[in-house]
């Protein structure tokens, strides 16, 4: 019984390599591409309406729980009410009637947690969260039910949250995430960039995967990782040992070291399971 559990997992162990390695070698993937091609190289001349606009990564700021939000169904709540013990949240500062780069980045989000076995309510929380102050609850439920035919996992919606707050919430929460917007006047749109922010159950601020699309494995591991490895089962927990996320390329790369070490140490058990036996039997012969 043991021997067949080591052998499971050092089959999960290896498998995974083999994927991450095919993965990273045919599929390169930039953080703010829209497909497989290279952005082109930017101008260092930066346009004016983009000034000031970015995301300051506030890894281990912790946000403030007690800031009053309303939910999609007009019910004001603290944001505190929506984090539960040993479920890390995703953060997702969009707003509802952005006419491009919101809708991209949340339709990867949903599209990348279609492909994970774990579903929202259970192991974590969605929070979609307006920066528009102007935007009401009703444009917030109408957003979900449409990304809930989207996402197509009947009895999840609980685990999904569309948010609107008012003007000073909205400063507030998105200073301490370190997101950066400003109104285009001439575009009569928000001018922002796009991130899923991890938020660990406490508040913390633990990982960001930037651009527009995700890979669904790097999505499952920083959402474990957020939960301190708490949500995912034991072969969850041995593939996040070993990876490890690349701040600049935005997405977790296999440590080859972490890799042979923990092989090396199943094949110890294997031998010590096998050999051990064997060893007793042969005393038990010489007596």
């Amino acid at each position: 019984m043991r021997l067949n559990l080591f052998s499971t997992i050092l089959v999960f162990v290896l498998a995974a390599v083999s994927q991450s390695v095919l993965a990273q070698t045919t599929s390169p993937r930039g953080g703010n591409s829209y497909d497989n091609k290279a952005l082109p190289v930017a101008s260092d001349v930066m346009p004016s309406e983009l000034s000031g606009v970015d995301i300051e990564e506030k890894l281990g700021e912790t946000i403030d729980l007690s800031m009053p939000v309303t939910n999609e169904a007009g019910n004001t709540v603290t944001l505190g009410s929506l984090f539960q013990d040993n479920k890390p949240v995703l953060l997702s500062p969009i707003y509802y009637n952005c006419p491009g780069l919101c809708s991209f980045h949340f339709n990867g989000v949903i599209e990348s947690l279609q492909k994970i076995d774990w579903n929202p309510g259970e192991k974590f929380q969605v929070i979609a969260f307006s920066f528009d102050a102007q935007e009401t609850p009703d444009l917030a439920a109408k957003k979900k039910i449409n990304y809930m035919k989207m996402y197509n996992r009947p009895g999840t919606e609980g685990g999904f949250h569309f948010l609107t707050a008012d003007q000073s919430v909205v400063d507030k929460l998105m200073a301490q995430v370190g997101f950066r917007f400003k109104w285009n006047e001439k575009a009569q749109e928000w001018s922002h960039a796009s991130a899923a922010i991890m938020i660990s159950p406490l508040g913390k601020v633990t990982r960001y995967l930037h651009g527009v699309e995700f890979n669904p494995q790097d999505m499952k591991f920083a959402l474990n990782e957020t939960a301190s490895g708490k949500i995912g089962n034991i072969v969850d927990s041995i593939l996040l040992y070993c990876y490890q996320f690349d701040q600049h390329q935005s997405r977790y790369g296999l440590q080859v070291f972490r890799v042979m070490q923990i092989a090396g140490g199943i094949t110890v058990l294997i031998l010590a399971v096998w050999l051990v036996p064997v060893f007793f039997r042969a005393r038990r012969e010489k007596v």
